[in-house]
């Protein structure tokens, strides 16, 4: 049965219980749009992705228009509400083109507050699709960070991991946006690729780190289900991705990014001091956040909500007044409690020595005893060892069932 809403907040069918939104009597402050067109599919995502070289932006404006007046008029929220961050990811969102971008503003503006000096407004953009012309006019619609898809700076790699764009593009984008007045300018880098890519990382990086970048982001690569990547490693014609470059690789990006300045402040993530993601924040920190789009997950505690996942199936949904959403789920107080260890040992925040079980307490000593923790006042903050073993550690803490 599809979703709608009643006035007294989300109601998806009548199998479900009817989450608790009443107290939330204003939106979240922070906003995440996903636009799910790509001009070609790499070989390594699993993302909800629509291949498209002239992807039908009008119609997804349209989308993200109808979807937010169905969040504001069933929920009797009041208008325009302050936004302290606005994220727009994909797919890949530079394919919005001037005029898009433009139009989503005018469109957002009904509903959303969104002002240059105050709102965090990030959108991510592809090297290939990126231009200086496309940057001013970003800029000067209130745009004020870039995240740019790089993955390496090595033409055989990006080759090989099926990117449009070669190490010259990539780094032509980085002068393009600091050109049009960017200031907050992140690129994502991969990691962690099979034995059998060659690629020389200390020289990546070097080059990384000359280009004058507030942010960078690290992902090791993932080998997901139904992926051309995937069939290539089933088939043989890859290795799988090893464990032991995979740490190695995060270790040697981690000290150089450090040595040159960079604060390590999440797992994932390097920045140059007080120049961290203000809207990813609100995800560790477990902070309600709406998200609009297919395939998006939001957040209004405690209360997590995912779209419909594929484009023309979240596009009929709302055409037919049906709502965007495919699902939600109540977060326990057991799983709320496990969460927060795990988002403070993902972030430089880290843990409170106080306020733990004497479960999690000897756990936490221990892992400090093998450097995995460090102390600092009165928090366990991770080390590099600790990141590269996060997933265990919080494996254990819930097969103990700390609360």
């Amino acid at each position: 049965m599809s979703p709608a809403l009643s006035g007294d907040g989300l109601e998806l069918a009548s199998k479900y219980e009817q989450p608790a939104f009443d107290r939330y009597t204003r939106p979240p402050k922070s906003l995440y749009l996903h636009f799910p067109f790509c001009e070609h599919r790499c070989h390594y995502c699993d993302f909800s992705v629509t291949r498209s070289a002239e992807p039908p932006v009008r119609s997804w404006l349209d989308a993200i228009e109808v979807e937010t007046a169905w969040w504001f008029e069933n929920m009797k929220w009041e208008s325009p509400a302050v936004l302290d961050t606005l994220f727009i990811g994909g797919g890949t969102p530079s394919l919005i083109g001037s005029e898009g971008l433009v139009e989503l503003k005018c469109r957002l503006a009904r509903w959303f507050d969104i002002e240059p000096e105050k709102t965090e407004w990030t959108v991510e953009a592809n090297p290939a699709s990126f231009s200086y012309e496309l940057a001013t006019v970003w800029r000067e619609s209130g745009v004020n960070r870039i995240s740019l898809g790089v993955q390496s700076l090595d033409d055989a790699v990006l080759l090989w991991l099926g990117r449009l764009h070669d190490r010259e593009r990539a780094v032509a984008a980085v002068g393009e946006a600091h050109a049009a007045g960017f200031e907050r300018v992140s690129i994502d880098l991969l990691f962690g690729l099979p034995d059998d890519v060659e690629r020389n990382l200390v020289r990546e990086i070097d080059e990384a780190i000359k280009l004058n970048l507030s942010h960078i982001s690290l992902y090791g690569l993932s080998v997901e289900p139904r992926t051309p990547l995937a069939k290539w490693i089933q088939s043989g014609r890859v290795s799988a991705p090893s464990e032991i470059r995979y740490a190695d690789g995060y270790r040697l990006l981690s000290k150089e990014l450090c040595a040159a300045g960079y604060d390590h402040y999440e797992v994932s993530n390097f920045a140059r001091p007080g120049e961290q993601c203000r809207h990813n924040w609100y995800y560790w920190n477990r902070a309600p956040y709406l998200a609009f789009g297919p395939s998006a997950h939001g957040f209004i505690p405690p209360i997590r909500i995912w779209n419909v996942y594929r484009w023309e199936q979240y596009e009929g949904s709302l055409s037919e007044g049906l709502g965007p959403i495919d699902g939600w789920e109540r977060v326990s107080e057991k799983d709320e409690a496990l969460e927060r260890i795990w988002m403070g040992l993902r972030t430089m925040k880290g843990l409170s020595m106080r306020s733990q079980s004497k479960t999690l307490s000897v756990q936490l000593e221990r892992w400090a005893e093998a450097g995995w923790l460090k102390r600092q006042t009165d928090r366990w903050i991770p080390t590099v060892e600790g990141w590269l073993r996060m997933d265990s550690m919080v494996a254990e803490i819930a097969s103990s069932e700390v609360r």
